[in-house]
């Protein structure tokens, strides 16, 4: 069993495409809040804190919706081809209020965007495990996070050549909104041309996802008349997704707050924090596909717990040597890019595996749900933390949330993988269909 690389690559235009409107909503949002609007770093917390608010619901609502949906084109492909078209519609809106000084037109234009996205989010990324075998869900989602990462790159990109500066020093956003609703048209567009969604799945089912009944650790038990997990695996899924809400309560808080960390610690500080965050984006990139690979050897839950101890020890260095910008912040942000590569490829995986064919959508929304409530209540929290303590306490705080993380991973016995060793080294590169 091989993974088939080059449709995985279409699916993951989709991810691609919301990858890049988040790395402007978490970089730029913030910049725009503060510099234009004068928003303390509390309220900027709050503001950020209100699309995880909204994801929240919206997320796990839209993946259990499009589980039961039926159309010719699909379950999923009607919410990623509908909420990208309104998200586009919708995205225009902010950088006009931005020039303008407008705050009422930029938070009205700010909420109808982060209503499209939810609306696709879920379904979009659902759509890789409908398409593909239990087992290489680990090598899928490292192709996803790769696209991902792609577009997170290409806005990192712009963010360095599309901002321009006038003779006051404000900064026109114009030209980076346009140059990321560009590629999410393209992206969109090749996913609709290539992919039929209805056939692949039928292939799916055809071959039960690639596993026997007994390897089936999505199998249910009847207990009153209602289909339950076993205990066991019940107890395993809410241990990986507290792994998860531990995880997302210190990574995001750095990144929601780095550019914010850098600004108001270095000269030239923005410059220097989309350089840290493109290298740590290029380290995930060159990291994805080899740690699918090796997560197939050591397992999920392993390579988890490396990415942890690795997100850990970067945290570390930085709390002590990231007051003054030097070159060795490059390698402690290539660190944590490698980290959160691990810890991303697989925890999606693991909760995946004890979901069924028919229920996807709302496993991902499981996923979300926690992912979301971490989000939500990370930025007001380290908000708080950063006026009472200043910058220095950004670091320490995502330090002790990854830490903490390794802790219900390292106790669920449930989602990992049961590879199929490739008969060949070549085989684990074949990407024919």
């Amino acid at each position: 069993m091989k993974l088939n690389y080059k449709r995985t690559f279409f699916v993951g235009l989709a991810f691609m495409s919301i990858c890049a409107f988040w790395q402007v909503y978490d970089n730029v949002i913030p910049l725009i809040l503060k510099d234009t609007f004068h928003v303390r770093d509390s309220y900027i917390g709050i503001v950020m804190a209100m699309d995880n608010v909204l994801a929240l619901f919206m997320l796990p609502l839209f993946g259990k919706l499009s589980d039961k949906t039926r159309t010719k084109i699909g379950r999923r492909m009607p919410y990623i081809l509908g909420g990208t078209i309104l998200a586009l519609l919708c995205l225009a809106i902010m950088p006009a209020a931005q020039k303008q000084n407008n705050a009422l037109l930029f938070f009205i234009g700010l909420g109808l965007v982060l209503i499209a996205m939810a609306t696709y989010r879920s379904p979009a990324v659902a759509l890789m495990p409908d398409v593909t075998p239990k087992p290489l869900r680990s090598q899928g989602n490292a192709v996803i996070n790769l696209m991902g990462a792609f577009g997170g790159l290409y806005t990192l990109i712009m963010m360095k050549v599309a901002v321009t500066t006038d003779a006051a020093g404000n900064a026109n956003y114009t030209a980076l909104f346009a140059s990321v609703a560009g590629l999410m048209v393209t992206a969109i567009a090749i996913l609709v041309l290539t992919i039929r969604e209805k056939k692949l799945v039928a292939e799916m089912k055809a071959i039960n996802y690639g596993v026997n009944e007994d390897e089936d650790q999505g199998k249910t038990e009847t207990v009153n008349g209602k289909e339950k997990l076993p205990k066991p695996v019940l107890k395993s899924l809410l241990l990986i997704l507290t792994t998860i809400g531990l995880w997302f309560l210190g990574y995001n808080a750095v990144t929601t707050f780095f550019t914010s960390y850098a600004t108001a610690t270095w000269s030239g500080g923005l410059s220097h924090a989309s350089t840290c965050l493109m290298v740590a984006t290029v380290a995930a990139v060159a990291s994805y596909i080899p740690i699918g690979m090796i997560s197939a050897k050591i397992g999920r839950r392993n390579m988890i717990r490396i990415g942890l101890l690795t997100a850990a020890a970067g945290f570390a260095v930085a709390t002590f040597c990231a007051r003054e910008f030097s070159f060795y912040l490059y390698i402690v942000f290539a660190v944590v890019g490698f980290a959160q590569a691990s810890v991303t490829v697989n925890t999606f995986p693991m909760v995946w595996e004890i979901s069924r064919s028919g229920n996807v959508g709302k496993y991902t929304g499981f996923y979300y749900t926690v992912s979301m409530t971490a989000q939500t209540v990370t930025p007001f929290l380290v908000g708080i933390f950063l006026d009472k303590l200043g910058n220095d306490a950004l670091f320490p705080y995502g330090l002790v949330f990854v830490l903490l993380a390794l802790i219900p991973i390292s106790l669920a016995k449930h989602g990992d993988n049961r590879p199929e060793a490739p008969k060949s080294k070549l085989e684990a590169f074949d990407v024919d269909d």
